[in-house]
C-alpha cells in the first residue's frame, strides 16, 4: 500500500471535519423532522418545522462541502463510490427534495389535507434521509465489491445486507435522539417534556444499536479493527464518545438542554470520528480483494491541485464557519410562531 502524502493526509482530515460537521448539524434536523412525525396536532408540528427553518438549508452546505472536497480530492473514489450508490443518491435526493419542498409548500394553503400531507412529506423525508446516510456508512464499512480496476462490480441489492441496514438503523436512531434534545432546547412546556422522555429513551436505543453493531463488526469487517495501536487518536475520541454518551441521561433529567446538546453534538461527531480513523487510509475499501481498496494515495488528485485547494479551502473554511456561529447566535433562543414563520 502506498504510503500517503502530507497533503493527501490534509485533505482526509478536510473531508472527515466536513462530513463531521455535517452529521452534527444536518443530524439534528433531520432528527427533529423525523420525531414531527409523532407531533401532536398542526401547531406542534409547525413548530418542529420552525425549529430548524433558519438553519437547515445552512446546515447541508456542509455536504456539498464535503462532497466537493471528495470531487476535488479524491476522484477516483467520488467516481466510485457515486457510481455504486447511484440509486440510493437518487432516493436521498428525493428525500432531500421532499422535505425542502414541504418547508416552503406547507403553509402555501390554509387546508388541512394540504398541510398534512406536507408533514407527512417533511417527517418521511428527514427519516429516509437519515437512514440512507446510514446504510451508505455501513455499506464502506462492510467493503464495497470492486475488482482490480476500482469499478464497482456489485447490484444495489448487495447493498441491503443485514450490517448497513443495522448501521442506518443506527444513524436513524443517533439522529432522532440529537433532534430530540434540539427541540428541548427550543421548546418548553409539555413538548419540552415529551422530548425529555423520547430523548432518553432514544439515547437507550443507541447505546443497544452501538453495541449490536460494534459486535457486527467485528464479524462483518474485522480489518477495521486492525492496527488500533498503530493509531493511538483511536482512543481519546473512544474516550471522548463514552463520556458524552454517559453524561448525556444526566444533563436531559436536570434540564440543562446546552449541555445535552454540546453532549449528543460530541457523541455524533465522535462517532463518526471513530468510523473515519478506521478506515484510513481507505476510502473505499475492496471486499473483493484488500488490495483494490481505493486509498488516499492512489484516488487523489495531482498534488498541484491538492495544494491548490487547499489555499481555497484555508480561505473559504473560515468562511462557512462564520456563517453558522453568525446564524445560530441570530436565531438562538424558544421558536415563536409568527405570521411569517413555516
Amino acid at each position: 500500500m502506498m504510503e500517503p502524502t502530507g497533503l493527501q493526509n490534509f485533505w482526509f482530515a478536510a473531508f472527515g471535519a466536513l462530513i463531521i460537521g455535517y452529521a452534527i448539524l444536518d443530524g439534528f434536523d433531520l432528527g427533529v423532522g423525523a420525531l414531527s412525525l409523532f407531533g401532536r396536532g398542526g401547531h406542534e408540528r409547525r413548530l418542529h418545522l420552525n425549529a430548524i427553518g433558519p438553519v437547515w438549508d445552512g446546515n447541508e452546505v456542509w455536504l456539498l462541502a464535503g462532497g466537493g472536497a471528495l470531487f476535488a480530492a479524491f476522484p477516483i473514489a467520488y467516481a466510485t463510490v457515486l457510481s455504486a450508490f447511484y440509486l440510493a443518491i437518487m432516493l436521498l435526493l428525493v428525500a432531500l427534495i421532499a422535505r425542502a419542498v414541504a418547508l416552503e409548500f406547507r403553509g402555501k394553503v390554509e387546508n388541512p389535507r394540504w398541510q398534512r400531507f406536507w408533514d407527512l412529506a417533511f417527517g418521511a423525508g428527514s427519516a429516509t434521509a437519515a437512514l440512507l446516510f446510514g446504510v451508505a456508512m455501513g455499506n464502506i464499512l462492510r467493503g464495497l465489491p470492486l475488482d482490480a480496476s476500482g469499478t464497482f462490480t456489485g447490484s444495489f441489492l448487495d447493498l441491503l445486507h443485514p450490517y448497513p441496514l443495522a448501521v442506518g438503523l443506527l444513524t436513524l436512531v443517533m439522529f432522532a435522539c440529537h433532534g430530540a434534545v434540539y427541540m428541548g432546547l427550543k421548546t418548553d412546556g409539555e413538548l419540552r417534556e415529551r422530548m425529555r422522555a423520547a430523548g432518553s429513551v432514544l439515547w437507550a436505543a443507541w447505546i443497544v444499536l452501538y453495541g449490536l453493531v460494534t459486535v457486527m463488526t467485528i464479524f462483518v469487517s474485522p480489518w477495521l479493527f486492525a492496527g488500533v495501536t498503530a493509531k493511538p487518536i483511536l482512543w481519546p475520541v473512544l474516550a471522548l464518545l463514552f463520556a458524552a454518551l454517559l453524561w448525556l441521561p444526566t444533563t436531559l433529567r436536570a434540564g440543562r438542554w446546552g449541555r445535552a446538546f454540546l453532549c449528543s453534538s460530541v457523541a455524533v461527531g465522535a462517532l463518526v470520528g471513530l468510523a473515519g480513523l478506521s478506515l484510513y487510509p481507505r476510502l473505499a475499501p475492496s471486499r473483493t480483494d484488500p488490495a483494490f481498496s481505493l486509498t488516499i494515495a492512489n484516488a487523489s488528485s495531482s498534488p498541484r491541485t491538492l495544494e491548490t485547494m487547499m489555499i481555497i479551502a484555508l480561505i473559504g473554511m473560515p468562511i462557512v464557519v462564520a456563517y453558522t456561529i453568525y446564524i445560530y447566535r441570530q436565531f438562538k433562543g424558544r421558536v415563536e410562531i409568527t405570521e411569517s414563520s413555516y
